[in-house]
């Protein structure tokens, strides 16, 4: 890490003084992914710079590497004959990944520059959703038969010269390709050579079904270890192969995703992006947010006269609602996080609520306690420090009810939990935690 902020450092400095010289050999022994990381972080016009420095044979590589906001300036910058060199060198995974970001023309140049098995392969994986097993999946599978010895195997793999990156496993299928089991290079390696396929591969392997989401295929990797997957259709013909690599993009992707959606932005967009486009971006969640705010002042206002009689009140109430939104908030991270991972589901839904709605009300008691305290020794009244530890009670157990229920509801609505479970549970805690703290005092104190 270190290593890589000197090289930034001295990248922006090169730029900064022309230095095409010095520019070009930071370049020439970087990673793909690394000069990905660095173009990201540096402005576009800066970019432009490092990005003609830069090896036409690595420049497909850093592509697939780049945030889609960071492509798309690159993409532009490229002349038409770069563009179809760079993407037609690469796997047809890679080039699956990059032909949404692609001009028409450039398409067509590169599906004609491929051979005819690459543009097949291409073919069959734009066939499916990019987001499903199909679109994450490579065609390049090493397959053999059950009936053949284990000397053919090594004897085939070595006519064959190499193996498809991230090999661990070699696909047993029948005629028909059908997908019977697997034979690791492990248990090749190591058996008698004799042996038949058949004899020693895995029938029971772990596969995946070719319209599975991301996120299942994702996680079966993370729970069964996996290094490379076997992808079929309905009927177990073997298609092709997800890999490691592939699926920690996933898994990245996802927890970008995660992170930047709760404030309504987008984790491919460019850092640098143009101050007006930033802003619109950001505008849309910037309006939904001033519209819950006013849901929850208008609450107040209903209770204008009350405030005025008992000023206190003004002063207690934003700790309910702050610590309903803390509590809810709590929740609402324990339930998306489950359902992401299918640990909850709709069937331990109501025992996830009950045992949330206990804690709700464990907590609640324990903290309404604390503030009841707080508030009657601050303003020496009891009766306002019970009204305000009966407001933290209600608040907190409808905190958690939200917290489990929003998820739950924006999924059956097809809107992503992540979305907008945040802004719907601070509206839920505010409107709730002003109402019973001004309601109680309104029926009780006033």
């Amino acid at each position: 890490m270190r290593q890589e902020t000197d090289i930034n450092e001295r990248l922006i400095d090169a730029v900064e003084i022309g230095s095409q010289q010095e520019i070009h050999t930071l370049m020439q022994d970087l990673h793909a992914a690394d000069i990905a990381n660095l173009l990201e972080s540096i402005p576009p016009e800066q970019r432009r710079i490092v990005w003609s420095a830069i090896n036409s044979d690595l420049m497909g590589e850093v592509l697939t590497e780049v945030s889609d906001g960071v492509r798309e300036g690159l993409v532009e910058d490229m002349d038409h004959d770069s563009l179809v060199t760079a993407v037609g060198s690469l796997d047809i995974d890679d080039i699956a990944d990059l032909i949404p970001d692609l001009p028409d023309d450039v398409i067509a140049d590169v599906l004609f520059a491929v051979d005819k098995a690459a543009r097949e392969s291409l073919h069959a994986v734009l066939s499916y959703p990019e987001d499903t097993a199909g679109g994450l999946m490579n065609v390049d599978t090493v397959t053999v038969r059950e009936n053949i010895p284990l000397a053919v195997v090594l004897r085939y793999l070595r006519l064959r010269g190499e193996l498809p990156e991230y090999t661990d496993k070699l696909f047993v299928v029948g005629r028909d390709g059908g997908l019977k089991g697997i034979l690791f290079l492990s248990t090749l390696l190591t058996s008698d050579a004799s042996e038949r396929v058949g004899k020693l591969m895995d029938n029971d392997p772990i596969v995946l079904n070719v319209m599975q989401v991301d996120e299942e295929v994702a996680a079966a990797f993370e729970r069964y270890n996996l290094i490379s997957a076997p992808v079929v259709d309905d009927d177990q013909r073997l298609l092709g192969r997800i890999t490691i690599d592939d699926v920690v993009d996933v898994i990245r992707q996802e927890a970008d995703h995660t992170v930047m959606v709760r404030a309504g932005l987008s984790e491919e967009e460019d850092i640098f992006a143009p101050v007006v486009r930033s802003a619109r971006s950001r505008a849309l969640w910037l309006g939904v947010n001033l519209i819950t705010a006013v849901v929850a002042s208008w609450v107040i206002g209903r209770f204008e006269h009350t405030i005025e009689k008992l000023v206190a009140l003004a002063v207690l109430m934003p700790i309910i609602a702050s610590m309903g939104g803390n509590a809810g908030t709590q929740t609402l991270t324990v339930i998306i996080r489950g359902l992401g991972l299918g640990t909850i589901t709709y069937g331990n839904a109501w025992r996830v609520l009950r045992k949330e709605l206990l804690v709700g009300g464990m907590n609640g008691i324990i903290w309404a306690i604390a503030v009841a305290v707080i508030a009657t020794i601050w303003y020496r009244d009891i009766a306002l420090g019970l009204i305000i530890a009966v407001a933290m009670i209600i608040n907190l157990c409808v905190a958690a009810l939200a917290g489990v229920a929003l998820p739950f509801l924006f999924q059956r609505m097809r809107i992503d939990p992540a979305l907008a479970s945040g802004v719907a549970l601070t509206t839920v805690t505010d409107v709730i935690g002003f109402l019973s703290v001004l309601g109680l005092a309104a029926l009780f104190l006033v």
